[in-house]
Order: C-alpha cells, then sequence, then structure tokens
C-alpha cells in the first residue's frame, strides 16, 4: 500500500495490501467504463475508543469514462463518472485510490467497541437504583390542591 501516499495519510498504517481488479470495456450503449473491484483491509482510529482497528473497505464500482465534464449528463444510471487526463491516458493507481478514499467513512467506528457504562448509563440486566429522587413537581401539586 506504499505506493498509495492519499491513502496512507488517511489510514493509521501503512502496511498492508489491496487487492483489485480492472475491467476496461464498452457496454451495449457504447459507453466506455472501467468496472472497478478492490479489497483491501485497513488499520483506523476508531473514534470512540481512538484506539486502531482493522476495517475491511471493498469497492465495487462502474465508472463511465468521460474527456470532458458535459459528458457527464449522457452517463447511464448506475456509472460514476470518471474524467480522464487531456492525453486520455488513466492511472490505475489513483483511480483505485480514489476509490478506497471514497469507501472509507468519514467517522470510522470499531463495531466491537462498546461504550463504557459511566457513558450509557445502566443497562436493561441493572437494577433500578434504590435512591428515590424528590419530584419537582410535588410543591406544584400541593398547591394545586388548595
Amino acid at each position: 500500500m506504499s505506493a498509495l501516499a492519499r491513502l496512507g495519510e488517511v489510514v493509521a498504517s501503512p502496511e498492508g495490501d489491496v487487492a483489485y481488479e480492472l475491467d476496461f470495456g464498452r457496454d451495449e450503449l457504447g459507453v466506455a467504463y472501467v468496472a472497478v473491484r478492490a479489497n483491501a483491509s485497513l488499520t483506523v482510529i476508531c473514534q470512540r475508543s481512538l484506539e486502531p482497528f482493522v476495517l475491511p473497505v471493498a469497492v465495487d464500482t462502474r465508472l463511465g469514462l468521460i474527456k470532458r465534464e458535459e459528458e457527464e449528463a449522457g452517463l447511464p444510471p448506475g456509472y460514476e463518472p470518471l474524467l480522464l487526463e487531456e492525453d486520455g491516458k488513466l492511472d490505475p493507481s489513483v483511480t483505485i485510490e480514489d476509490e478506497l478514499l471514497l469507501a472509507l467513512p468519514l467517522v470510522p467506528v470499531n463495531p466491537a467497541y462498546e461504550l463504557p457504562d459511566d457513558v450509557t448509563g445502566p443497562g436493561e440486566d441493572d437494577e433500578p437504583s434504590q435512591e428515590t429522587t424528590e419530584n419537582p413537581f410535588a410543591a406544584l401539586r400541593e398547591l394545586m390542591k388548595k
């Protein structure tokens, strides 16, 4: 993953591999596309625990290849636009890196992390507190009786 510098800046560890597949072609309408499939296990920082965890990221998208921004409106549904360089070339590593960056959550949270009890309060299994709290409207109730 060291070849993907921008991705390396947003993950906790640049270690790891990315498995990818690019499929270039034209659909039945003649639209040029590249199908991008990529899988990576990225180490990111959980925003609840502030601890690193491994987040599996999968990408499966079809990008319509366009040379001018005006061509975006002509893409069929289900295609994301990919603006090619002026020379018509595409850099596969940049395309894969872009798609992985887009697949990352804005706020990564480790699904295995549970908030501590002092944050979540008593759970369903906890017995209710034996303390009785004073009702703030008890005095008002007494006034209403008069």
